[in-house]
């Protein structure tokens, strides 16, 4: 009778121990699969970072139709601001001209990033702080945006913006 609860607890104990074992390699089978995920993960963060990076350079230097490049050049981009929602690119485009008809009216941009978050491996939310330095007598202007991003075979591209 001993030996049975002995023999019955040996094979618990083996059963446990190969369970164990086998989600072992399951998690390092997972971690393997998820390895050049992560890696295009930081790649697509860093193709990001540097597409915003060039907005902000061109947006400083003036330059409305090389910060519009970035966007997707579509009537389904999306732009949502103080004053509501915007349809297109070229509406878009058009606005961002009407608010900021020169280069003094446009400062010197810079973005502070808060958060990026995959939402597909085609598809991204950004979420940051944007400031316009700008002179003193027109004032700084500052606030927050979201923007989704699409990768398409060009690139990353912006197709929706909520700034405010």
């Amino acid at each position: 009778m001993k030996r049975n609860k002995f023999i019955g607890a040996l094979a618990l104990g083996i059963g446990l121990s190969l369970t164990a074992c086998l989600q072992q390699d399951e998690k390092q089978i997972e971690l393997a699969r998820s390895a050049p995920a992560m890696h295009d993960t930081a790649e697509a963060e860093a193709q990001v970072r540097d597409m915003l990076a060039s907005q902000s350079a061109c947006w400083s230097q003036g330059d409305l139709d090389c910060f519009m490049q970035d966007y997707w050049k579509s009537d389904s981009l999306l732009f949502v601001g103080k004053s509501g929602l915007t349809y297109g690119w070229q509406k878009t485009l058009d606005n961002y001209r009407k608010s900021y008809p020169d280069p003094a009216a446009m400062g010197k941009l810079t973005f502070d990033l808060k958060e990026m978050r995959h939402l597909t491996a085609d598809h991204m939310l950004v979420v940051g702080k944007w400031h316009l330095q700008r002179k003193a007598e027109l004032g700084d202007l500052q606030g927050h945006f979201s923007i989704i991003l699409k990768r398409f075979p060009e690139g990353w591209k912006i197709v929706a913006d909520h700034s405010s």
